[in-house]
């Protein structure tokens, strides 16, 4: 389950000004007069307090002056896609950013959609930014989704001089020796966070000490996780450097850090406020001293504590250590822990001021209950599956829903896996919960009706849509006709986000969705069937979106061919399965995307750009 960090946004608008803003201001490019000089100066002065990049993009549009003051005064840059924009074209539009958030492969890479080799290298990326003198004060960096070789890492490392902070979610490509170059040169390190990624180190080779890398003198660390690393690490040199880094308040370790360990970790380090352990479980026979001792620690720790993570391996027995620390939790992360509603129901019930609550299906809906009526200002639920086959048997369903619906009012986030629902449920959840803003919905079974009436779910998305007015973000699935899609194009206008998975019945569904829905910026369908008659009607707004992205559709080359023949200017990518480059007429995955950059030179044979 990765962490989604950031609600996702618009990518930056890399293009000049248009024609009506560039006349309104200067009409060439040489220096102003004097007088207008001294109005940038202003302007600048009052750009450095717009913090939205969204503001941000409107004020570049005004003239060709804000254009001007407002790519000086942009801090931190936001590419939504690596393929969008050249790296040296970003650098010279924003000579003074400090910070780069780079995505790359497109979301449903997390399902294994995207085939392996695809693209999304962060070496030129990488060159760029060690190169140019208008990357020289990059601190830092954040990558998702980014294939990263062990070089990118330390070509970083070795030319950046105020680097500090990486962030890498779901990355793949780089091993132990990369994180060694980064803990032995970064000296002013503060953030390490690897999450959810993919580091490839093989376990019959030698690991790389990287934890003893870092230096020997005191550390400005604030920031440390590293439980998606398979390796064990030199525990010695990690608690000496947690010893020395006396503004660490964000810690996750691995599987290989035992509850004993931890608590060492946790006396070392007495002012953490995110604390992840990869395996909560004993290295030796548990007994009650071992869960005493444990529970001590979280005493010491419950003042400062306020999000708890991981439990990859759990020993249940110590589940109940934490409760000294959970009445001033506000986010809990139990979605790798296999437990039950017996189980979760003690630690759950003293959590009564949690926002943020991430836990497996195993929870069943009476664990959910026992959420609903503990956590009245709940924001945030994510209810992750077990097992993700369509037949297995989940253990929440419409129920649970109703339940958090009802107890969580205030909640405006909710991601949810289910093997059955009804629409009654989705409507009691739209008129309880107002405030929603994310909806995610996933019925793992295909076409899966609502299973009391066995109609359709149109109404109960219709709903949502309807009775949510500040939506953004929506996931559907189960069985959908146009009615539901319909219902989306005509109430969901802020949806910026809408993802769709084994839905719908004609084109005209998706016609709806791209005429009615002004916001849109990035829509992924997969295993439903519309065909080229739905893809050729967004033609019309498909300059403003970031992205489609459609695998198992009923698409040709042909419709794809005419997108891109109507729309020069935009990327259409023809992906096929590896080993089945060659299948006729039918294409298995499209990925259409906006680009300054113009078609990318490192496609593989099973990619083909129209």
């Amino acid at each position: 389950m990765s962490e989604d960090t950031e609600e996702e946004g618009e990518d930056e608008r890399w293009g000049r000004p248009t024609t009506s803003s560039v006349a309104a201001g200067s009409t060439s490019d040489a220096p102003p007069p004097f007088s207008d000089q001294v109005l940038e100066n202003v302007l600048e002065n009052v750009l450095q307090f717009l913090t939205s990049r969204h503001d941000r993009n409107s004020a570049s549009l005004v003239c060709r002056s804000w254009y001007r003051a407002e790519a000086l005064t942009r801090r931190e840059l936001f590419i939504g896609n690596c393929y969008a924009v050249a790296p040296a074209r970003a650098g010279a539009r924003f000579p003074n950013a400090v910070a780069v958030v780079l995505k790359g492969k497109p979301r449903f890479a997390d399902f294994g959609l995207v085939p392996q080799g695809w693209g999304a290298f962060f070496s030129p990326w990488a060159i760029a930014f060690s190169s140019f003198s208008s990357f020289s004060s990059l601190e830092r960096i954040s990558l998702k989704r980014i294939t990263v070789a062990d070089a990118d890492l330390t070509r970083l490392s070795q030319s950046l001089p105020t680097f500090r902070d990486l962030s890498l979610f779901c990355c793949d490509g780089f091993s132990t020796a990369g994180l060694s170059s980064i803990a032995e040169n970064c000296r002013h390190l503060r953030v390490l966070d690897l999450i959810e990624n993919d580091v490839e180190d093989d376990e019959d080779d030698e690991p790389v000490d990287w934890i003893s890398k870092f230096p020997d003198s005191p550390t400005s660390l604030e920031s440390l996780i590293f439980d998606c690393v398979r390796l064990a690490v030199n525990f010695d040199a990690l608690e000496a450097l947690v010893a020395r880094s006396p503004s660490l308040c964000r810690l996750r370790v691995n599987q290989h850090v035992s509850v004993e360990q931890l608590r060492r970790l946790m006396a070392r380090a007495p002012h953490l406020t995110h604390l992840g352990s990869g395996a909560f479980r004993s290295a030796q026979v548990g007994g009650e001293q071992d869960i005493t001792d444990l529970k001590l620690s979280f005493v010491n720790a419950s003042k400062s504590l306020v999000c708890l993570s991981g439990f990859r391996e759990l020993g249940p027995e110590f589940l109940p250590a934490i409760l000294p620390a959970c009445p001033n939790l506000i986010s809990l992360n139990l979605s790798y822990a296999e437990i039950t509603a017996d189980q979760l129901r003690p630690v759950i019930l003293h959590c009564h001021n949690l926002r943020t609550f991430w836990v497996l299906d195993t929870v069943g809906d009476e664990g959910l209950k026992a959420v609903a009526k503990t956590c009245k200002d709940l924001r945030e639920l994510r209810v992750f599956p077990l097992d993700a086959r369509e037949d297995s048997e989940g253990s929440v369903s419409d129920v649970g829903l109703v339940a958090i619906s009802e107890g969580c009012r205030k909640l405006e986030s909710i991601l949810y896996f289910c093997q059955k629902m009804t629409n009654a449920a989705v409507v009691t959840m739209s008129q309880n919960c107002p405030e929603l803003v994310v909806f995610r919905l996933c019925i793992m079974q295909r076409h899966l009706p609502d299973h009391h009436t066995n109609e359709p779910m149109d109404d109960g998305f219709g709903a949502i849509v309807m009775n949510c007015k500040k939506l953004t973000r929506l996931a559907v699935s189960g069985l959908l006709t146009d009615k539901a899609f319909g219902y989306i194009g005509k109430y969901g206008k802020l949806v910026r986000t809408l993802s769709v998975a084994f839905a719908g019945n004609t084109d005209l569904g998706l016609q709806y969705v791209l005429e009615g829905c002004p916001k849109l910026q990035k829509l992924e369908i997969r295993d439903s069937p519309f065909g080229d008659l739905g893809l050729l009607s967004g033609i019309p707004h498909y300059y403003h979106m970031r992205f489609l992205w459609m695998s198992s559709c009923k698409l040709s080359l042909r419709g794809c061919r005419e997108v891109a023949q109507r729309l020069p200017n935009l990327v259409v990518e023809v992906i096929a399965d590896r080993g089945q480059e060659d299948d006729g007429d039918f294409v298995e995955k499209l990925y259409l995307y906006r680009s300054l950059a113009g078609p990318r030179n490192d496609a593989p044979p099973f990619v083909k750009i129209m």
